[in-house]
């Protein structure tokens, strides 16, 4: 029987990762670091309003500014 090794494409450049490597999923620390970079400067979003099927309410409010 074969044995499968699991892996994944670094999310930063693309490059192959094994899950045995120590900055899985991230190719290097550099790659984490510019990930991590991103969630600071918010350069991930939510692309659509998150709906609560309980109240009706969407979040972020559509017109609520980001406080600065």
């Amino acid at each position: 029987m074969k044995k499968r090794t699991i892996s994944l494409r670094c999310p930063t450049c693309g490059k192959i990762v094994l899950r045995s490597e120590p900055e899985f999923p991230f190719c290097s620390e550099r790659c984490r670091l510019i990930d991590l970079g991103k969630w600071a400067s918010d350069g991930y979003v939510i692309s659509t309003p998150i709906n609560d099927p309980e109240t009706g309410d969407c979040y972020p409010k559509p017109n609520a500014r980001k406080p600065n």
